[in-house]
């Protein structure tokens, strides 16, 4: 914008890092920073785990996205998503879209691309999510690690804004990254 002059933020030096807490899954961290403009703040993150993660808009031969709903356990409810989950040591992510459709809705794909990476409440969490669409499906499953399979919900993609408009179809991160596959879709 004209008229307006724009400073660039830089990233600050970072003087100390401490576990607080860990679990299973999670590590928290307090982060001492010092910033250039002379302020010094302690700042807490939920740090990464190192392993990548994969969201998968998976699109079948009717021009349907393959949903779940299933448990969320941050909201103790069930809610429509996408399928999603953790690669394995030393897994692709292709492979990994690949095996989570099998785990989660019976299916495969022969032509799964990458989409875009998302980051997750930057501010507090390092953690990334890679959008996948899956494409050229074909029944196959494997077992999943859910207490519960999730159930199977097949929705129309040219009614994709009815979609985003559904009651129980909240997850940030499935909207986004139907967003970004949209052009894709041919719909």
């Amino acid at each position: 914008m004209r008229g307006i002059e724009e400073k660039q933020v830089g990233v600050p030096e970072l003087m100390a890092v401490r576990t607080v807490a860990r679990t299973r899954f999670f590590r928290i961290e307090e982060m001492d920073l010092a910033f250039a403009s002379g302020e010094r703040r302690t700042y807490e993150r939920l740090a990464g785990g190192g392993r990548s993660a994969v969201i998968v808009v998976a699109l079948d031969a009717d021009g349907d996205l393959l949903l779940i709903r299933e448990y969320a356990a941050g909201f103790h409810e069930v809610q429509l998503t996408l399928v999603k989950g953790a690669t394995e040591q030393h897994e692709s992510l292709q492979d990994a879209a690949n095996r989570e459709l099998k785990e989660e809705v019976g299916f495969g794909a022969r032509d799964i691309r990458f989409v875009k990476s998302l980051t997750v409440a930057p501010g507090h969490m390092g953690f990334t999510i890679n959008v996948m669409l899956a494409r050229d499906l074909y029944p196959e499953s494997l077992p999943g690690d859910e207490p519960e399979p999730p159930e199977l919900v097949r929705w129309p993609a040219n009614r994709l804004d009815e979609l985003f408009g559904a009651e129980d179809f909240t997850e940030a991160r499935a909207i986004a990254a139907l967003c970004m596959a949209r052009p894709l879709l041919g719909c």
